[in-house]
């Protein structure tokens, strides 16, 4: 008997020890679901300060949308839900409003750049490209900017306003009437139309019942297409 109840006094202790720590760590678990925390202050820092700030409270950082600001640069936080200072349980998340920078940006010099060049300046600038109008001219070479509005000139303007160019198209090339080749000899045809600076671009020979090699059986363009000399010209020649 006395073993019989000496074993079973330790049962009773190891269910007692089973059962404190049982509710010791239920009670652990309860206390840290419940802590409260003091919410810091992230105004004014980045994502990445904030977030850290953040994860030594235990807390997490959401974005709600962002806003322009004269006040914070571009990526800073302008404001923060709860308010600095306040106290909330911790897992839980601070939702922020971070700055697109400020609305208003100075109008850039585009006059002489390329279309492209210019429209990469506005997309990091946050405008828009506007009407596009093209006109002929010796001063400026083909897609260049020849004028804009809003014109530069330390003005500011919102990032959304677009900008209107004029561009160059180059100076108008003289047009010339493709003549009828067809039947003449091949050589002395290239030959001339390379010396007046036209662009023979393509000669193929094909075989013509008939005909001696080196005459010209088609060509393009067509007689009386209009042409530049920076057209290009075919031609097939039978051999």
């Amino acid at each position: 008997m006395p073993a019989q109840k000496t074993l079973a006094y330790g049962q009773f202790l190891l269910w007692l020890l089973i059962v404190f720590l049982s509710s010791a760590v239920f009670s652990s678990r309860v206390i840290q679901k419940g802590e409260i925390v003091s919410v810091p202050d992230i105004s004014g820092k980045t994502q990445a300060e904030a977030e850290r700030d953040l994860a030594r409270k235990r807390l997490s950082l959401q974005e709600k949308g962002t806003e322009f600001s004269d006040r914070y640069e571009r990526g800073k936080i302008i404001s923060q839900e709860p308010a600095a200072g306040s106290k909330i349980r911790i897992n839980r998340p601070v939702r922020v409003i971070i700055s697109s920078g400020s609305e208003l940006v100075e109008v850039p010099a585009l006059i002489g750049r390329s279309l492209e060049a210019a429209s990469k300046v506005l997309g990091e600038s946050g405008l828009q490209r506007g009407l596009i109008s093209q006109i002929h001219t010796s001063r400026y070479s083909a897609g260049r900017i020849i004028a804009q509005v809003p014109a530069p000139g330390g003005q500011s303007i919102k990032r959304t306003t677009p900008l209107n160019f004029l561009v160059s198209q180059g100076e108008i090339e003289p047009r010339y009437l493709m003549p009828d080749l067809i039947g003449r000899k091949a050589g002395s045809c290239i030959s001339r139309l390379k010396d007046l600076g036209f662009k023979v671009a393509d000669v193929r020979y094909s075989y013509y019942p008939g005909l001696d090699p080196g005459v010209i059986i088609k060509q393009f363009p067509s007689p009386g297409f209009g042409i530049a000399k920076r057209s290009l010209i075919a031609l097939e020649v039978s051999r």
